[in-house]
């Protein structure tokens, strides 16, 4: 049976991180299977080791030097699945969810990486309207011009396929890691994007910086990953509940 590991980084995450691990546990209790479940403690200064370990089934690693890709890296190397969840810790999967994936990977042999979107609970209609329109923009040109696609925070890598690849990208502080990702196992295998594997998300980014200027970083640095090999910004704002 394939064996599937949850990785979820985490930076100060006190708020909502008991949603996203008991979302976890609760597919494993409609889809058991073999899976482990390793929480990253990325430099936190909050309550998010202490609530991480307090819930049964979640293993807890630190990764003391800060930033998304060097807790997905730590993560990825404290685990042995052969396929690799990399959920935000923001992040809530519906029911139905593991299920899903297994259908993919077991269906299509091809495949090795799978994502889907981010259905953000917390934004008004109109913003998720123009959230909606976004991902079908990216669905287009994934099709139209072959652009690889993956949702960071909600995607699934076969751990082989992405070893051969290299593996993670540490220069990559925030933007345009899950571009990075998509595009070097694109040249190897099937990346697939479809809207049947949804997640639920916080839309805090989105709030926080503006739905227009954050589409326009996320924009321009898949740009910059597909046609340079690496993103213009660097920065990045941390925002918190």
């Amino acid at each position: 049976m394939t064996k599937i590991s949850f990785v979820v980084p985490a930076y100060n995450e006190e708020a909502v991180l008991e949603r996203c691990l008991h979302s976890i546990l609760n597919e494993l209790m409609h889809t058991p299977c073999q899976a482990e479940i390793v929480l990253v403690n990325n430099a936190s200064t909050d309550r998010t080791k202490e609530i991480a370990s307090s819930i049964p089934g979640i293993r807890v690693i630190d990764e003391d030097r800060k930033g998304l890709v060097f807790a997905r890296k730590a993560g990825f190397e404290a685990t042995t699945g052969e396929l690799v969840a990399n959920i935000d810790a923001d992040t809530i999967l519906p029911i139905g969810w593991l299920a899903k994936v297994f259908t993919e990977f077991s269906t299509h042999k091809d495949i090795v990486a799978l994502s889907g979107p981010f259905l953000y609970h917390d934004i008004s209609p109109p913003s998720r309207f123009l959230v909606r329109m976004f991902y079908i923009s990216g669905y287009v040109s994934h099709w139209l011009f072959g652009m690889a696609m993956l949702q960071g925070g909600n995607f699934v890598i076969q751990r082989e396929a992405w070893e051969s690849v290299g593996g993670y990208d540490t220069s990559i502080a925030f933007y345009g890691e899950d571009t990075d990702i998509a595009r070097r196992l694109s040249e190897i295998g099937t990346v697939k994007w479809t809207f049947a594997l949804p997640a639920y998300s916080s839309g805090r980014r989105l709030i926080g910086e503006g739905i227009v200027s954050t589409g326009l970083h996320y924009v321009t640095n898949y740009f910059g990953i597909i046609f340079m090999g690496k993103p213009f910004s660097k920065e990045y704002q941390d925002i918190r509940m």
